[in-house]
């Protein structure tokens, strides 16, 4: 593939994960982050997702490697996936049993 079609895909790549981003990762992460905020604990679901949204931030690393008009999103969504998961194990470690409080 040539390098105008590869940078063409990739621009498409990159405009359907900040979509996704926008419409779906963003507004239940930051769900999740008011939750872990409150004290509460996260749902196996609230785990794979927040997995999920880690795994797609690699590839979307990759992206903003060469589309770097998207390197400060990706870096701010990291960010938030990264205190969600942090917080999150507070609270775990919180309400685990025989633990005083």
């Amino acid at each position: 593939m040539d390098e105008s079609r590869k940078k063409s895909r990739d621009k498409g790549v990159a405009q359907v994960l900040l979509m996704r981003l926008e419409a779906e990762r963003l507004p239940y992460a930051l769900k999740l982050k008011d939750k872990v905020d409150r004290g509460e604990r996260l749902s196996d679901f609230d785990t794979q997702f927040v997995k999920r949204g880690i795994k797609e931030g690699a590839e979307a690393r990759s992206l903003a490697a060469k589309l770097p008009q998207y390197q400060e999103i990706v870096d701010r969504m990291a960010k938030l996936y990264e205190e969600i998961t942090r917080k999150g194990a507070e609270n775990e470690q919180k309400a685990a049993p025989g633990r005083d409080r």
